[in-house]
């Protein structure tokens, strides 16, 4: 199994890419081929999906991204080739978000996302996606003064994805406490 490969391109397709790492060149399936220049070294994070006539590579651009793949093909009726768009076109806030938001319209845009697939995912993936917190950087101070004034971490939790954790601790504040009171 293959955590990242960190390695020069090679060559891009309309599906992958080749990634030279120590003179051997792996090809690696990505949800965006062209985001990625030839001759520019990337870490690349994989995911490698083995079945009995297949040994395929994924890669992605983040740990995050590779995880909500990861809850993605554990949906049923999901493997990786039907994932791999929704990657390609939305960011991840926009997918974690519309997947804990119950948007079934929003999935149906990708290719092969009917509404039958589109409601299984929201069924088996809403309330266990803890991708936000992890891809927002977020202020300790901030989540120290909300238990100081009282809320519990699992309160405040879903509300940190919208705080812009580059702001003065005094408005991630005030910010935090508008959506909390909504």
């Amino acid at each position: 199994m293959y955590s990242y490969l960190i390695g020069t391109v090679t060559d891009q397709q309309s599906t992958y890419i080749s990634l030279e790492v120590n003179n051997i060149g792996y090809l690696i399936n990505v949800s965006n081929p062209y985001s990625y220049k030839v001759n520019n070294t990337y870490k690349v994070y994989i995911y490698q999906h083995i079945r009995e006539d297949e040994n395929t590579l994924y890669g992605f651009n983040s740990i995050d991204e590779k995880q909500l793949f990861l809850k993605l093909i554990s949906v049923k009726g999901i493997g990786p080739k039907m994932a791999m768009p929704l990657f390609a076109t939305g960011t991840l806030e926009s997918l974690s978000s519309s997947i804990e938001k119950g948007d079934i319209n929003y999935l149906k845009k990708f290719p092969k996302i009917g509404e039958k697939v589109a409601k299984q995912i929201i069924l088996d993936l809403k309330g266990k996606l803890d991708i936000d917190e992890s891809k927002v950087t977020v202020n300790h101070e901030l989540k120290e003064v909300l238990i100081g004034l009282g809320y519990k971490e699992k309160d405040f939790r879903s509300v940190l994805k919208n705080i812009d954790a580059t702001l003065p601790i005094e408005n991630q504040v005030k910010e935090a406490l508008k959506l909390l009171l909504k």
